[in-house]
């Protein structure tokens, strides 16, 4: 449920408070949330016809926007001498070309926030967002007439002025010659809700034990050389980087205690490679590297730390006076990939994938700690203790993918792909720990792990589409997944030191698409598995799903209907998961008379979620039962309207919200109502109000709930 509120808040903070001018497309309907992440669609080039292989996750998001039209080539050179120097004459002509050089808008005002009422940490975990002058978005096109440097140059930026989420994105091209794409994003990143992960809530102590206040930013740059040209070699530079403080545990053989912590972590990836664009064919061949840094800090000096068990032990009660833990991460990668897609014949398509990287990373602990600590496996009670740890660890990873798309015939389509991913995990670790008993009396002990993990995926799929009539397509499939997965800690330690576990399913697939008009469309699919082992206890086992979809369209009126469910079962012992969700989604899109008066958005979901699962309790290790019972009701509604007026000055309003109300095991209440007013105040310039309200309520955990008013007033400069 929260993090179904975060969504929701951040759509309507980022889509609704910037609300493009009145000429341009009313944001779109929030689309319903699926009950299990949806699998990333793979695009398909129009040569080939055939599925595209992912990209790294670390690759940059591609553009489709064609690259700006080239001038006009030059007029032919007359016969004679005479007609010759006139031509010369226009091509140095020092009269200004009639393309405009920049255009586009930009938001700029001051917002204003009321005191929060309730809780401010929950404010700040679900909306955080401040007073102050802001950027609160532009959008403009620099073009350059003479095409010298670059043809055109397009920038994107919203939310700049201590905002919780930035963007900025560039595009600089010159046709034939390079394009360049740099995108620029800075998230705040705080969460500290008071009842998340506090085992002391029932004694009154509400404190966030994995709280976190952190800035992350992502940066990237690609620059394709020649683009359009058959060889088309390109260079890209990706960093994802955080830091910030927080709240984290310093885990004890008996106790665990709540203490500061600082975190910080860096990802560098460079890559570069080459595509070649053929008639029949496609081929990208890239190389790279990744760097990747993680540093975490827990610490405590002065005071008495009584932890998480308040319980004494042989009637000593446990406690932390002094902490220093430092942890750092190191890790490098080589990564090499090739991808091809091809169209064979007229009815074959083909295309592949392969992806192989060896990362290397070595990590080193230190800790230094003092109080009345306790070792349960030797029922030993210490003062201080010295704890050094190294590691370092390989990992060869291979992953790899085929495909092909079969059209035997007019009204038949077979498509056929495998996959594989192959990892190989080895590492050793050192490790030194001195326990001082008293001031004279010490205990030290070292040891050598040795850790192993291997894991294999496999999977296969087929599928059938077969156009019935024109209106009535029908498909089916079958998919089979199988793996293993096998790691060890030698020498033993732990509850497991050894595990084994295997992986396979069979999954049946089918559905239709009809359209018995043009305008009315309705789309079915379903999948059905059955598993005999699987990775993990929530991993999906014996499983249903549906997805359906319904699409009408008439003149001024647009309707959707979405239905999705998720059944899944995992029968083991120990094990017992039950998971059911089932989501219903209604929108509609009204603009009557072109919108010349008004037009309407407004969509609602019903969602049903339980969840049963078997689990151990971590400090006694008993069987419990863990149950998660949520049903929801979220609705969206945005009008824009367009009063009656007289002479130049012509008002838009923009009213609306979102609300959010749920029951079962964590009764939650959202609102989010919305009013914005836009006033021509010149030429180029237009005033704008926009007042939004933020009410959140729990109520189990009243004292979550927080209350706040934002007003932004601005000007939108548009040339």
């Amino acid at each position: 449920m929260r993090y179904l509120l975060i969504g929701l808040a951040a759509v309507s903070v980022i889509s609704l408070a910037q609300t493009p001018p009145p000429a341009t497309v009313p944001p779109a309907a929030p689309a319903a949330a699926t009950p299990a992440a949806a699998a990333p669609q793979e695009a398909k080039p129009a040569a080939a016809q055939a599925p595209a292989a992912s990209t790294p996750a670390t690759a940059a998001p591609q553009d489709t926007k064609p690259p700006a039209a080239q001038a006009p080539a030059a007029a032919a050179a007359a016969a004679t001498p005479a007609a010759a120097a006139p031509a010369d004459a226009a091509a140095t002509s020092p009269v200004p070309s009639s393309e405009a050089v920049f255009t586009g808008w930009i938001d700029f005002g001051y917002t204003w926030r009321s005191d929060v009422g309730g809780n401010f940490d929950a404010y700040r975990s679900f909306v955080n967002l401040g007073s102050g002058p802001k950027l609160i978005g532009t959008e403009f096109t620099l073009t350059d007439p003479k095409r010298r440097l670059f043809d055109q140059i397009h920038v994107r930026a919203y939310d700049w002025g201590d905002d919780p989420y930035s963007t900025l994105h560039i595009d600089a091209r010159k046709a034939k010659l390079y394009d360049l794409r740099v995108d620029y994003r800075d998230i705040a990143y705080f969460d500290a809700l008071p009842s998340y992960a506090d085992p002391l809530l029932g004694n009154g102590i509400a404190l966030n034990e994995q709280s976190f206040d952190m800035r992350r930013r992502f940066a990237s740059a690609e620059l394709t050389l020649r683009p359009g040209n058959w060889f088309s070699p390109y260079f890209a530079f990706d960093r994802d980087s955080g830091s910030g403080t927080g709240v984290s545990t310093f885990v004890s053989n008996a106790d665990e205690f709540p203490v500061p912590a600082i975190f910080h972590d860096r990802t560098n990836n460079y890559r570069g490679g080459v595509r070649l664009e053929f008639r029949r064919f496609h081929v990208t061949l890239e190389q790279g590297g990744t760097k990747f840094e993680n540093d975490q800090t827990l610490y405590q000096s002065g005071g008495v730390n009584y932890g998480n068990s308040l319980v004494p032990i042989f009637g000593q009660t446990l406690d932390l006076t002094d902490l220093l833990g430092a942890y750092g991460a190191r890790g490098t990668s080589i990564y090499t990939r090739a991808l091809l897609t091809a169209s064979a014949t007229s009815w074959l398509d083909v295309y592949g994938q392969f992806l192989y990287s060896e990362p290397k990373t070595t990590v080193n602990y230190q800790q230094y700690d003092g109080g009345n600590l306790y070792l349960q496996t030797q029922i030993l009670f210490y003062s201080a203790q010295q704890y050094l740890v190294s590691s370092a660890a390989q990992m060869p990873h291979t992953t790899g993918n085929l495909g092909a798309e079969i059209r035997p015939w007019r009204r038949v389509r077979i498509t056929e792909s495998w996959t594989t991913d192959r990892l190989h995990n080895s590492g050793s670790s050192p490790e030194n720990q001195t326990l001082t008993e008293s001031q004279t009396l010490q205990q030290q002990t070292a040891a050598l792990l040795e850790s192993s993990l291997v894991t294999n995926y496999n999977q296969v799929e087929a599928r059938l589409f077969f156009e019935a009539t024109s209106k009535l397509t029908l498909h089916g499939g079958y998919r089979y997944v199988w793996g293993d997965a096998n790691d060890a800690v030698l020498p033993a330690e732990g509850l497991a030191s050894v595990d084994s576990v295997k992986l396979r399913q069979n999954v049946g697939i089918g559905g239709f698409t009809y359209r018995p008009i043009q305008k009315f469309s309705f789309s079915a699919e379903g999948e059905s598995a059955s598993s005999s082992g699987a990775y993990f206890r929530t991993s999906l086992y014996d499983y249903q799903k549906v997805r359906a979809q319904a699409r009408y369209h008439t003149g001024p009126i647009s309707f959707s209907a979405d239905f999705n469910l998720l059944n899944n079962q995992d029968p083991q012992p120990g094990i017992h998961y039950d998971y059911l969700s089932h989501q219903e989604s209604l929108s509609v899109m009204w603009s009557p008379a072109g919108g010349k008066a008004f037009d309407f958005q407004g969509s609602y979901t019903r969602s049903d979620l339980s969840s049963d699962i078997d689990y151990l309790f971590p400090s006694t290790e008993q069987p419990l039962l863990s149950n998660y019972r949520d049903n929801s009701h979220i609705a969206t509604a945005l009008f824009h309207i367009n009063p009656p007026h007289k002479g130049p000055v012509a008002p838009v309003i923009i009213a609306g919200g979102s609300l959010v109300i749920s029951s079962g095991s964590r009764p939650t209440t959202y609102y989010q109502p919305m009013v914005k007013l836009s006033l021509p105040a010149g030429k180029h310039l237009t005033w704008f109000a926009e007042w939004r309200y933020y009410g959140y309520n729990e109520a189990f955990y009243l004292y979550e709930a927080f209350r706040a008013h934002i007003v932004t007033v601005g000007l939108r400069y548009t040339r």
